[in-house]
């Protein structure tokens, strides 16, 4: 059992692809946020070197745009590590113009198709209660 608690919220309405790719960039801002959650790298039995992983395991749900905007609101109010991913993102071709459509976003209806939080694990449990983990 863990004190902290991942939760990747995806939007179920996307295409297969997308979710993977979503789900993928967000796992990666996690860690970004979370190093110390990082284990050791792995090794085969032939002293060969791997990469790192988190320690715990990530929770991943599915929710409409609308529950996304409702656990963004959550995580902010409980001060978790939050990453976030809209949909204008899909159609940028790099990291600086990711961050400019997210900015250029309405922050009142933010189109999310994907939301990544990590904090104590009683926070993450209110900020997801009620949505389903992914099918």
């Amino acid at each position: 059992m863990f004190d902290t608690k991942v939760a990747v919220v995806v939007r179920d309405d996307l295409l297969v692809w997308q979710k993977l790719n979503v789900v993928a960039f967000l796992a990666t801002g996690i860690a970004a946020a979370a190093p110390e959650a990082l284990g050791e790298p792995y090794e085969d039995a032939e002293g060969v070197a791997y990469g790192r992983m988190l320690v715990q395991p990530m929770m991943i749900y599915g929710a409409s745009v609308d529950a996304l905007r409702k656990v963004h609101r959550k995580a902010l109010e409980r001060e978790l590590a939050i990453v976030p991913y809209v949909e204008a993102m899909f159609r940028t071709g790099h990291d600086a113009d990711n961050r400019r459509a997210f900015r250029a976003e309405d922050v009142a209806a933010m189109n999310f198709v994907g939301i990544a939080v990590r904090g104590p694990r009683s926070a993450v449990e209110k900020t997801v209660k009620g949505l389903s983990l992914h099918e």
